[in-house]
């Protein structure tokens, strides 16, 4: 069976673990439908392609085992309680941004006559030699809307009625957004 499902992030709020609170993210969860198997000898790989909501398919890596086409993929046979994940979605995008936001420049100063260096990067390379800017230098440009992943999230509560499950911590993207869970471990839940 899959180790990967999908799902909408909802909403931030706190959970208890044990008497210690943290912030955890509310995410529901979509049922998946096997669209085509693929093999080994036709296609060169093994997997399953699954399709979610109503026109949208996406390729999973998986195991073949018992699956045929039309089967469907429920959230508990993927992600229970206790389940740890890897958490992949899309930043919230910022547009263009300054070297003060995006990378946290001090900027110039503000007195001594400077009246228009307030925000700049100030200088951006070495001379004449080696005569270009190096590869990766921080300056202005896009800012976020990029995929983040994040590592070793737990699942502290699951709930059947509504297909939704909270995960300790933030969820980068805003509310709806699209989520990928992909299932790494257990772990006790206190």
């Amino acid at each position: 069976m899959t180790t990967t499902i999908y799902g909408h992030k909802v909403m931030m709020g706190e959970v208890y673990l044990g008497t210690t609170r943290r912030g955890a993210t509310k995410i529901n969860l979509l049922p998946m439908t096997v669209s085509q198997l693929k093999s080994s000898g036709k296609d060169g790989y093994s997997a399953i392609q699954v399709s979610f909501g109503k026109k949208t398919k996406k390729r999973e890596i998986a195991y073949i085992e018992g699956l045929t086409v039309g089967t469907v993929i429920n959230p508990p046979d993927v992600i229970q309680v206790g389940s740890v994940c890897t958490i992949c979605a899309t930043s919230k995008g910022k547009g263009f941004s300054g070297v003060v936001k995006r990378w946290g420049f001090a900027g110039g100063p503000r007195t001594h006559g400077q009246s228009d260096r307030l925000r700049a990067p100030g200088s951006i390379g070495q001379g004449t030699t080696p005569g270009r800017i190096h590869k990766g230098k921080k300056m202005a440009g896009h800012m976020g809307g990029r995929t983040v992943t994040g590592k070793g999230v737990l699942v502290v509560a699951y709930d059947a009625k509504d297909q939704s499950i909270w995960v300790t911590g933030p969820v980068p993207g805003s509310r709806n957004s699209l989520v990928r869970l992909d299932v790494t471990g257990h772990q006790e839940v206190a």
